[in-house]
This record gives C-alpha cells, structure tokens and sequence, in this order.
C-alpha cells in the first residue's frame, strides 16, 4: 500500500522515534526532494511563481494537515514554502511523517 492512500494515526507518545534503519525504507517511498535532517525531521522546499500561490499551496497543506490530524510546520515566503515534519509527541520521526509527506506530495 503506497503512503499516500495510508492514514495518519495518533501518536500517544509512547513509541520511540524510528532509527536511521527504519527511516530509509519511509524516505524512499517519497518525493526525493525531501531531505533527511538530523534523523529527527524531514523537510522540502516548493518553490512557486509568486506570494498568493505559494500561500494557496500552504492552504491546502494545512488542510490535509487538519483532515489528518497529524500538523506540519510551514515556513511561508514570496514564492517559496518551505515544510517540515516531524512526530512533535516524541521529538522526531514515526511512519505518519511520511504518511503527511507522500499526501502533501499529491497536491
């Protein structure tokens, strides 16, 4: 089952953040424009041809963001967003952060 038709479950704080080891498999299945940082984030940045579409893109991120309840942090500029994801409960990566990727992906 590809990542983006999987849903996003809760975090209850009690798993550990995955390894480098079980990282890799997730971070493949994405767009290979998500960069690994630390073992402890994924990020990208999309650029865009002005302010308005690169806020409709935040807009819409936001929303699957709500509809999974699982919440990405966006850094919004002319032209550019750039997203970060990571499992906030636990301080770092569990499979829902690819999940929210692969999804965002799609738009």
């Amino acid at each position: 089952m590809s990542l983006d038709t999987k849903k996003c479950l809760p975090c209850s704080g009690e798993v550990p953040a995955l390894s480098l080891q079980g990282i890799m498999p997730l971070l493949n299945q994405i767009n290979n424009d998500w960069n690994l940082v630390e073992e402890h984030h994924i990020e990208r940045e999309f650029s865009f041809n002005n302010f308005a579409d690169a806020l409709e893109f935040v807009n819409l991120a936001g929303a699957i963001c709500e509809e999974e309840n699982h919440h990405a942090d966006f850094e919004l500029s002319w032209g550019r967003v750039k997203v970060s994801i990571f499992t906030h409960k636990i301080n770092g990566l569990v499979e829902a952060d690819f999940i929210l990727a692969a999804k965002i992906d799609n738009i």
